[in-house]
């Protein structure tokens, strides 16, 4: 009786040891330095690229489409701004839902899978009516627009110590399903990345015009 009674008080320390170590595995849902420094990294990055063009082309440029129902330069850029606002609206949204207790498991490897499927412009999609460009903004008030919601974007994402990747919301697409406060904050400079090609991919269209030949004066 002796003995069972000591084994059964070792395999009870046995297991409350394993349970005590699978607590400390369990991943922090801050977070880390590291994902914070890259998040900053992609948002000042993609911001800087999507502006320069806008800075820089003229306004037959900005305005050039390769067929009537393609974007401009101008209006790839515009929806750029409206989805950060959409995509901003979804990570608050997480936030306000309860800690999901699953979190770990039905994010696992989202991260990586959304940089993958965004920067390589895998998949194609049409955007929501509520982000499709309306082509009657400026040149100076996109690029005002871009500059104050990343710039709140930003703010956030250095300033913050909530525990991002404990809340989820789940995306419309079936293929990103559950995706935690941390993937949607980072989905925003990854989107913009996404679009920086598209940008990309007008200005090096045959006929998109060529820039204006600077003449300078005579001596």
């Amino acid at each position: 009786m002796t003995f069972l009674k000591g084994a059964a008080r070792l395999l009870l320390a046995c297991c409350i040891c394993i349970a005590f170590h699978s607590v400390l595995a369990s991943e922090d849902p801050h977070m880390t330095a590291e994902e914070k420094a890259k998040a900053i990294k992609w948002m000042k990055d993609s911001n800087a690229e999507t502006l320069k063009p806008l800075e820089e082309l003229s306004d037959e440029q900005l305005k050039f489409k390769s067929a009537p129902d393609k974007w401009s330069v101008l209006e790839v850029a515009e929806h750029i701004w409206m989805a950060e606002g959409l995509l901003y609206g979804a990570m608050e949204q997480a936030l306000k839902a309860k800690a999901n207790p699953e979190w770990e498991t039905k994010t696992k490897g989202k991260t990586d899978f959304l940089a993958d499927v965004m920067v390589n412009r895998k998949g194609k999609a049409n955007a929501p009516e509520s982000i499709v460009p309306s082509g009657k903004l400026s040149r100076a008030e996109v690029i005002a627009k871009l500059k104050e919601v990343r710039a709140k974007t930003l703010k956030f994402t250095e300033t913050t110590d909530l525990p991002l990747k404990a809340h989820t919301l789940d995306h419309p697409f079936p293929v990103f399903s559950t995706l935690n406060a941390y993937q949607w904050l980072v989905y925003i400079p990854l989107h913009n990345l996404r679009h920086n090609k598209q940008i990309e991919e007008v200005m090096a269209h045959p006929d998109f015009p060529k820039a204006e030949k600077k003449v300078r004066p005579r001596p």
